[in-house]
């Protein structure tokens, strides 16, 4: 036999016994010679991975490390609940970003991915880490060259902003290997462009939000619903509304979702639940923060003051001068960690009109990014009118639509730049949308609703 045709069947292979002798220098798969021209060019540093002969047996036995830690995350996955942002994500693109703050479960989709699409055992797919040990010795190309050069094809890297020159490497990967689907997760601060590697014309790129209500509903209560759009709620609420209080009361469910059901980590352990939180905000601001956004370590405190603050406020007052008085941080530098927090996914700005949005420009509104991280934070019961207008841009924003401030009494949101509506409870009238085409009120404490007055809960159905 050849010693290509050795070599080619070996490759192929996916479980093949290595029993090879060390090709010569000299030989056409040396690695000199299979490394790429391109990469030459670029004076990349060539990965240690390169299947020559010496390092052959070495490198199987290296993927067949990975190879277990795989087999154990995917072991202990549960396939109970998928969450609909799997039909959402275009999984044949080549590559995939799936961003998100901590805790809302991209690891999981990632894993579940995987276990619905491949046998246990096909080790045509890798799930790994960059958040592990593993990494501190081994390159991303390195990892992505062997398993190529094993027959890989879907390469999944978790945590993949844990790992400092990811966006070169991860360009280099996706240069050289045509034929390799590459799935990402990573932290909401994540930088696709961050000068290194520009992978914006390379990647697509998913934001991932915590629970909707319908989500919530279907966890807590084992209630499946299929999401809807805004145009169906708008257009068919009393039906659609009657349709789902056919089958259960939603206002039951409802205040508990807006204190506790946004993070899926509430159903591990249910009495941690604001500890965990806690340490998610504290993790984000001490850790993400300065890392990816070079905030001084001497300001996180600073910084948990101002989200602290912000916890305490009434959405319509916005007073930067007060903010940077109560945290000692000048006015720009105030409008600077504003946009980090909202980076963050632990604050959301709102403007009147966001085309005219000038770097640090006051917002003309600002809530935390949802109702929970308001009764986590804030020291007090917060005011209900708050966290109704939190849920509510939450829930709008994380399903894809465009939210703006409406206007000083014009209504309280602007949504897709066509729609008005006004978020309160169930006296809440029609006065402060007057002359407002297209307006509707969202209210609380309702089941049906009536004319263009809907429920506030029917809202989170839109994911």
């Amino acid at each position: 036999m050849s010693r290509w045709l050795f070599y080619k069947l070996m490759q192929k292979s996916l479980d093949f016994q290595l029993l090879f002798v060390p090709l010569h220098p000299e030989s056409v798969f040396c690695k000199e010679q299979i490394w790429t021209k391109s990469v030459l060019q670029k004076e990349h540093k060539r990965p240690k991975s390169v299947l020559s002969g010496e390092h052959l047996v070495t490198d199987y036995k290296d993927m067949e490390r990975l190879f277990e830690r795989h087999d154990a995350y995917l072991s202990i996955v549960s396939m109970e609940y998928v969450r609909n942002m799997m039909q959402r994500i275009n999984w044949n693109s080549r590559l995939i970003v799936i961003r998100g703050p901590k805790g809302v479960g991209k690891s999981t989709l990632m894993k579940q991915y995987i276990k619905s699409h491949f046998e246990d055992g096909d080790r045509h797919v890798l799930y790994c880490s960059a958040d592990t040990n593993y990494f501190a010795t081994h390159s991303l190309v390195e990892v992505a060259d062997k398993f190529v050069k094993i027959g890989g094809q879907w390469l999944f890297i978790d945590e993949v902003h844990k790992y400092p020159s990811w966006s070169q490497e991860v360009k280099d990967i996706y240069d050289l290997y045509g034929n390799l689907h590459i799935v990402l997760s990573g932290s909401s601060l994540i930088q696709i462009n961050d000068g290194q590697a520009d992978l914006s014309r390379r990647i697509v790129v998913y934001d991932m939000p915590g629970l909707s209500f319908r989500e919530f509903l279907r966890l807590e209560a084992g209630l499946d619903f299929e999401p809807v759009t805004l145009d169906h709620v708008l257009d068919n609420a009393s039906k659609f509304c009657a349709g789902v209080c056919s089958l259960c009361h939603p206002l039951e469910h409802f205040a508990r979702y807006l204190q506790y059901g946004y993070y899926p980590f509430y159903f591990e352990g249910k009495q941690e639940y604001y500890d965990k939180l806690e340490n998610v905000v504290n993790y984000i601001i001490d850790v993400e923060l300065t890392k990816y956004r070079s905030v001084e370590v001497g300001n996180t405190r600073k910084v948990k003051a101002l989200l602290h603050v912000i916890s305490q406020m009434t959405p319509y007052e916005v007073d930067v001068a007060k903010l940077s008085k109560a945290t000692g941080i000048v006015r720009t530098t105030v409008l600077k960690y504003l946009t980090y927090l909202e980076e963050a996914c632990l604050i959301r700005r709102l403007f009147t009109d966001l085309k005219r949005v000038t770097d640090l420009q006051k917002p003309d509104k600002m809530y935390l990014d949802n109702s929970n991280l308001l009764y986590a934070l804030c020291s007090q019961q917060p005011e209900i009118g708050t966290v109704r207008e939190t849920y509510f841009a939450n829930q709008l924003a994380s399903s894809g639509h465009t939210v703006e401030y409406a206007g000083y009494k014009k209504g309280d949101f602007r949504i897709d730049g066509n729609t008005v509506i006004e978020v309160g409870g169930a006296d809440k009238g029609f006065s402060q949308l007057e002359g407002q085409a297209h307006s509707f009120v969202a209210a609380d404490d309702i089941e049906s609703a009536s004319m263009r007055k809907i429920p506030l809960w029917a809202f989170g159905f839109l994911y």
